[in-house]
């Protein structure tokens, strides 16, 4: 197996430096030859064409970051999956028995999770 020679990486680096060379020359720029007049309306925050009301730092439940966090863990799950599926034939026996435990883990953790009331909204 040729893995090559480090002279076959050459453009690779020199795209790399021409990349972070840009955007530190960009950002340097942007400060150094920019304006610096500073203004109380340019330092507000702008929503949307929409004045401001009040402050942005509202608590609010938990539950939104817990529902969120669930539905991406248990959401990834279908990304595991794809490949076995489409590998079904090709992993034979142990492929399957493979699948099921880690479907069965899932399982274990679903339940977990309504055993310990992680979806219920009423406090």
């Amino acid at each position: 197996m040729n893995t090559g020679s480090p002279v076959d990486y050459l453009p690779i680096f020199i795209m790399f430096t021409i990349a972070v060379g840009f955007a530190v020359v960009s950002l340097f720029a942007t400060h150094k030859l920019g304006p610096l007049r500073k203004t109380k309306v340019k330092l507000e925050s702008f929503e949307c064409g929409i004045e401001t009301q009040g402050n942005a730092r509202v608590p609010f439940s938990i539950k939104y970051f817990l529902v969120a966090i669930l539905f991406v863990l248990f959401d990834i799950e279908v990304v595991f999956m794809y490949p076995w599926a489409a590998n079904f034939r090709e992993l034979g026996g142990k492929g399957v028995i493979e699948v099921f435990s880690f479907i069965a883990l899932l399982l274990v953790g679903f339940y977990y999770m309504l055993a310990k009331n992680a979806l219920k909204w009423e406090d």
